[in-house]
C-alpha cells in the first residue's frame, strides 16, 4: 500500500517571505488546486477559540486558506458547531460573538462565520457511517454537511480526553451537532443538578419525548423516555442540564473516528494542521497554559489520518520546554501527549480510523522549502 503524502514546512522565514506565504505555497504543493472548487460552496473547518484562550490560530492564517479557495473559483465559509459545555461558544449568537472576539470577521478572513449546527445546536443531519462499530448514523450540523467541499484548519495540541486534539478531533468532534457530541461524550443521557435548576420548565416544553417533569421548581428527566438528543441541554438558561461524559476515552476516540468519515465521504476533502502554541489542553479551555514543546511547523494532506500521525511524530520528536506542564509531568518519555495526559491513548484514534478506511498511518514527510 502507498504511503499518503503529508506536506511540511517550518515556521522559518527570511526577508523575502512570511508565514502567510509559506503556508500558500504549503498547500498549493500539497494539492490543494487540483480540487475542483468552480462556484462551490467550501466549508472550512476551524475552532474559532474560546474567549480567554489565546493559544487558538490567529484569523490570519485562515485568510490565506479562504482567499486561494476563491482564487480557486470556490464559495467559501468558515464553520464550526456549538459546544455542549458552557461556555462562550453554547448556541450560534454567543458563538459567533466569539468568533468575531477572536478576529474572526468577514473584514479579517474575507468571508463569512457560519454555525453550522444552527442557533441551539438542533439543525443537524444523520449521515449514515459505513463500517461503523460503535455509531450507525453521526448526527452532523446541517450547514456542514449542505458543503460541496470541506476543507480542514486545525490547530494541533494536547487535549485531556483525547491525547491530543489534531485534524480528526477538528472533524469528528467538531461537526457533531449537539447530540451528536452527546454521543460521543456519553454512553448514557443527560442529569438535572438539581441545585442549580430554578423550574422555569423551557425543558419541558423542548422534549418531544415527554420525558422531563418539575416538581417542586426542580426538573426531573425519566431515562426511560429520553432518547438523549441533548435539546434541553442548550435551552436551559441556568446550565443545570449536563451531559453524563461517561464513555471512556479509547471509546470516545473511535466515535470521533467514525464522526469524521462521516463527514469525510464522498466529496472532495483537504486538511490543513498548524503545530505551533502547543498548548496541553484543548482551544475550548476559557484559557491556555505555557506550550509543551517549541512550535514545530504547518502540515497539510489529503489523508486526515495520516496527517495527524505525522503531527503527533513531529512533536515527539521535540524538546519539552522547560517550566511547562510536560516539564513537571512523572510521566515524561517518547509519548509527550500521554505523560501529559495519561489517562488517555492517542493512537486509539487513528488506528480506529485507519481501521475503517479513513485514511493510513503510513505517511511520507515532504519538506516545502
Amino acid at each position: 500500500m502507498e504511503k499518503s503524502k503529508v506536506y511540511y514546512t517550518s515556521m522559518r522565514t527570511g526577508l523575502d517571505t512570511n508565514l502567510p506565504k509559506k503556508l500558500k505555497k504549503l498547500i498549493l504543493k500539497a494539492g490543494i488546486k487540483d480540487i475542483d472548487f468552480d462556484n462551490k460552496f467550501t466549508a472550512v473547518k476551524i475552532h474559532f477559540g474560546e474567549p480567554g484562550n489565546l493559544a487558538y490560530l490567529r484569523p490570519n492564517y485562515a485568510k490565506v486558506v479562504v482567499d486561494t479557495i476563491k482564487e480557486l473559483g470556490g464559495k467559501p465559509f468558515l464553520t464550526d458547531c456549538n459546544t455542549l459545555y458552557v461556555g462562550g461558544r453554547k448556541n450560534a449568537l454567543d458563538h459567533m460573538e466569539s468568533a468575531y472576539e477572536n478576529g474572526y470577521s468577514p473584514f479579517s478572513t474575507g468571508c463569512h462565520v457560519l454555525i453550522a449546527d444552527g442557533l441551539k445546536g438542533t439543525d443537524d443531519l444523520e449521515v449514515p457511517v459505513e463500517g461503523g462499530e460503535y455509531v450507525k448514523a453521526a448526527k452532523i450540523g446541517r450547514a456542514i454537511m449542505d458543503a460541496d467541499i470541506f476543507i480542514t484548519l486545525s490547530h494541533f495540541k494536547g487535549h485531556e480526553s483525547t491525547g491530543f486534539g489534531g485534524c480528526l478531533k477538528n472533524i469528528g468532534m467538531g461537526c457533531g451537532s449537539r447530540r451528536g457530541k452527546m454521543e460521543m461524550h456519553s454512553a448514557g443521557k443527560p442529569y438535572v443538578e438539581q441545585e442549580v435548576c430554578i423550574g422555569c420548565r423551557r425543558c419541558t416544553r423542548e422534549c418531544a419525548q415527554d420525558a422531563i417533569t418539575v416538581e417542586n421548581k426542580v426538573a426531573f428527566i425519566d431515562h426511560n423516555k429520553c432518547v438523549g438528543c441533548g435539546r434541553c441541554i442548550g435551552v436551559c438558561p441556568q446550565d443545570a442540564i449536563c451531559p453524563a461524559s461517561d464513555e471512556s476515552n479509547d471509546i470516545l476516540n473511535c466515535k470521533i473516528a467514525e464522526y469524521s468519515k462521516a463527514v469525510v465521504a464522498g466529496r472532495s476533502n483537504f486538511h490543513i494542521s498548524l503545530v505551533i502554541d502547543i498548548s496541553p489542553y484543548c482551544d475550548c479551555h476559557p484559557e491556555n497554559d505555557a506550550p509543551i514543546v517549541p512550535d514545530v511547523g504547518m502540515f497539510a494532506s489529503f489523508d486526515p489520518v495520516a496527517l495527524d500521525v505525522a503531527c503527533a511524530d513531529a512533536v515527539n520528536a521535540q524538546p519539552i520546554l522547560p517550566g511547562s506542564l510536560l516539564d513537571e509531568s512523572e510521566h515524561a518519555g517518547h509519548d509527550h501527549f500521554g505523560a501529559v495526559s495519561p489517562t488517555t491513548n492517542w493512537r486509539s484514534c487513528v488506528e480506529h480510523a485507519e481501521k475503517i478506511g479513513l485514511g493510513s498511518m503510513e505517511y511520507e514527510l515532504i519538506e516545502v522549502e
